[in-house]
């Protein structure tokens, strides 16, 4: 037996300091392990109120359990009564004085570990429903998706072509080696050749990842340790009554005691139903493994997190590896669609723009701009006929006045070939034709130069 030794002493300051004398029995390290935990509770009266008559309002969860953890031992309690009454006249120190408001509250421990457990049943149980819930969920997502058949059915058919052989099923571990298998020729994943084959024959399909959303929850749960909890409740709901019938020998209201009474009746009767539930889901568990093809020897030890992983693990690739897969074929019908369309686009294009070009303004323009050109030469080769055969003795004055209107003529269609010749692209009819050598530009304006003489 270890004898634990106190500090019993009383810390005087001189009158110089002008501190208070206080009693200090405990040592150093529980003194302040208590006056920091005094920071975050409530006055040492108002803890002793809420705990004799439960009120949740004046002390939360954290509160009792930083409570627990300052209960005082006889042998406390006894040094600080022995001390006080030594020393009537100096006040204790803050941690002693709550110790010492602790110790006047009869059956603490027990009071305390009843509220402690009314007030975590809800979170406790919320902890073992939800997962149970997520896996029956989860096994009926499985059993009723048409995806994974797919998937499952085309493996097995690989594997069999692969192996030249006519299994009946595989190992549901194999789902994990999928992504990692991959061919010699395009080194694609035999993860990616299934997809491939799935998305081809079964248009319907789905990502899987999404439609097994119990499934991946059920993958993030500690199911022995669900277990393990579901043990516990029991274990603090039966540890609650007895708690319960050592309060109640001493003060404790009627009232508070018939709503305890009622809330632990409630308590045993829903742990009751969570086991039995629990119990059914497993058993569904190991007849889904069988369902799947499962040994019926190897059904017990294969775990619920294990088995939801490997499924949420291979669906999540799955889903990967089919966006991948639909991006490819989404490229390659693109790219037969441009092959397809190439030539026809530009054909269509120039057959509309010749078709259109006899009917377009420009073309119009420049025929009307011809007609007159033509009109004009005729009017000034007709005046100049009737000239000469009318005045064939005529004046020096006569000829100088028909030059000038030849001049004119000619003045006049030099000015449109010059219009027509510097106008913009856009209002040209004709296509705009490849450049022509220096010598053919000589050609042409030596041409034009003797046409205008001639004229």
């Amino acid at each position: 037996w270890r004898i634990l030794t106190f500090r019993w002493a009383a810390r005087s300051s001189s009158s110089a300091d002008g501190k208070r004398q206080e009693i200090i029995i405990l040592d150093s390290k529980r003194s302040n392990s208590i006056n920091i935990g005094l920071t975050v509770l409530p006055p040492p009266r108002t803890i002793k109120t809420a705990i004799l008559s439960f009120d949740e309002y004046a002390l939360n969860k954290e509160g009792i359990e930083k409570i627990l953890t300052m209960i005082p031992t006889e042998e406390e309690t006894q040094k600080i009564q022995e001390a006080q009454l030594a020393n009537p006249d100096i006040p204790l120190g803050s941690a002693e004085q709550f110790l010492l408001t602790l110790s006047s509250i009869s059956e603490l421990s027990a009071r305390l570990q009843l509220w402690a457990f009314k007030l975590d049943y809800e979170a406790t149980e919320k902890e073992v429903a939800e997962p149970l819930q997520d896996l029956k969920e989860g096994m009926d997502q499985l059993e009723k998706n048409k995806t994974l058949r797919f998937i499952l059915s085309t493996l097995l058919a690989i594997g069999n072509l692969l192996n030249g052989s006519n299994a009946k099923g595989f190992d549901l571990t194999y789902l994990e080696k999928v992504p990692e298998v991959k061919d010699t020729v395009h080194k694609q994943s035999l993860l990616h050749h299934v997809c491939s084959i799935v998305v081809e024959n079964f248009p319907d399909g789905t990502d899987l990842y999404s439609e097994i959303g119990a499934v991946t929850r059920s993958a993030k749960v500690d199911f022995d340790q669900l277990q393990e909890t579901l043990t516990q409740m029991e274990w603090r709901c039966k540890a609650s009554w007895d708690h319960l019938k050592v309060i109640a020998k001493h003060e404790m209201k009627p009232a508070l005691k018939q709503k305890m009474s009622d809330f632990l009746k409630d308590c045993a009767e829903r742990i009751i139903i969570l086991k039995t539930v629990h119990r059914r889901i497993m058993n569904r568990f190991h007849w889904f493994l069988l369902f799947l093809g499962q040994p019926a020897y190897s059904v017990r030890e294969i775990s619920v997190t294990r088995f939801s992983k490997l499924l949420s693990e291979f669906a999540l690739e799955y889903r990967t590896t089919r966006e991948r897969v639909l991006q490819q074929r989404q490229k390659r019908a693109d790219h037969r669609e441009r092959n397809k369309t190439r030539g026809k686009m530009i054909t269509d294009l120039s057959t509309q723009v010749r078709s259109t070009q006899p009917q377009g303004l420009c073309h119009a323009k420049d025929a009307a701009e011809h007609e007159q050109m033509k009109a004009v030469l005729k009017s000034s080769l007709q005046r100049g006929d009737s000239d000469s055969t009318s005045t064939s003795t005529s004046t020096s004055t006569g000829m100088t006045e028909s030059q000038c209107a030849t001049d004119e003529a000619a003045d006049d269609i030099m000015e449109r070939i010059v219009r027509s010749a510097t106008q913009s692209p856009r209002e040209r009819a004709q296509p705009r034709e490849r450049r022509r050598s220096r010598a053919n530009r000589k050609s042409c304006t030596f041409i034009s130069k003797f046409c205008l003489l001639t004229l």
